[in-house]
């Protein structure tokens, strides 16, 4: 037998709803954003969608990189909508896994096809926004200065991976020189 529910007074609304219940719409920018991102094409038969996210992460040392930035206007977003620090966090954690996993020849294309970082994001953000679309706000200025650390640290992953690189092909280019 199933126990009736019992309120807890001590929980506020918005933490007795459903998460699903719970989700602020949001801008339909931000949507069509992450649908042009990591849905944009469906490959026929194999019921597989992929985006822009995938095709323009083919470019070595360029696609990627162009692509996290494109992400980074979903991760600013989350603050006008109010969404909370960890969950900013969580959504800076997915594009550093998208950047650092997606840089990888093809296997990481493959990836970004299957991650879909902007859609996880806008997600996120649709679920843990304490405001809707019409009643956006400027934002606090610990919350924008906490985005922007993360953007920063994503950027100085970018420039480490970008060092790492050319060190591997300067190396690579040293031995073929001894070769031949």
């Amino acid at each position: 037998m199933e126990k009736p529910y019992r309120v807890d007074e001590r929980k506020r609304p918005s933490q007795m709803l459903d998460r699903r219940e719970r989700s602020v719409k949001i801008d339909e920018s931000l949507e069509r954003l992450s649908w042009l991102m990591d849905d944009l094409i469906k490959i026929p038969g194999l019921n597989w969608r992929l985006g822009l996210d995938a095709l323009v992460g083919l470019i070595p040392g360029f696609g990627d990189t162009a692509t996290t930035l494109v992400s980074f206007y979903i991760l600013a977003a989350s603050v006008r909508y109010g969404v909370p620090k960890i969950t900013m966090l969580r959504m800076g954690l997915n594009l550093g896994i998208d950047y650092v996993v997606g840089s990888l020849p093809l296997v990481g294309d493959l990836f970004d096809a299957w991650w879909k970082s902007n859609q996880r994001n806008v997600t996120l953000l649709s679920e843990r926004a304490t405001v809707s679309a019409s009643e956006v706000r400027q934002g606090k200025l610990s919350d924008w200065l906490f985005v922007g650390l993360i953007m920063l640290l994503l950027a100085g992953l970018a420039v480490g991976a970008a060092v790492v690189s050319i060190y591997l092909l300067l190396l690579i280019a040293n031995q073929l020189s001894t070769v031949f």
